[in-house]
């Protein structure tokens, strides 16, 4: 399933993020991959948490991250989770409807037995009603 943290820019999401993954890895079985705009929550990550800098990859739409996506699940079959910072930037869905790229995820989610926590930078208001149902913390 797809997990929302949503929030203006600046709230904290990143730190949920962070601590919920850190705590996540101490008892995971398999792997974990948190992927971000760049490299510099690095010595906040656990080092068995494997860090993507997204920005090293030429993404140019969101469906190009999707195909990211289904690429790193690809390569890695004990994966169990996969943490997003950055969504909309790292997506390239700045000033876009997140709800087709997020129900792609949950879909994918559930295929491949994994979770996919999200941080958003957007307040719950700009959140598709659709999309409701995934937010786990709003700030």
């Amino acid at each position: 399933m797809v997990e929302l943290i949503v929030g203006c820019k600046g709230k904290g999401k990143t730190k949920i993020l962070l601590d919920r993954v850190n705590a996540q890895i101490k008892e995971a079985n398999g792997s974990i991959v948190y992927i971000d705009k760049s490299k510099k929550h690095m010595y906040e990550l656990n080092n068995k948490i494997r860090l993507i800098d997204a920005s090293a990859y030429p993404l140019k739409n969101a469906d190009e991250f999707v195909g990211f996506i289904c690429g790193i699940i690809s390569q890695d079959h004990d994966l169990e989770a996969i943490y997003l910072d950055s969504f909309l930037k790292v997506a390239k869905l700045e000033e876009a409807d997140i709800t087709s790229t997020v129900e792609q995820l949950d879909r994918i989610s559930k295929n491949y037995n994994l979770s996919i926590i999200i941080s958003v930078s957007l307040d719950k208001e700009y959140i598709p009603e659709t999309l409701y149902g995934n937010i786990v913390t709003n700030l």
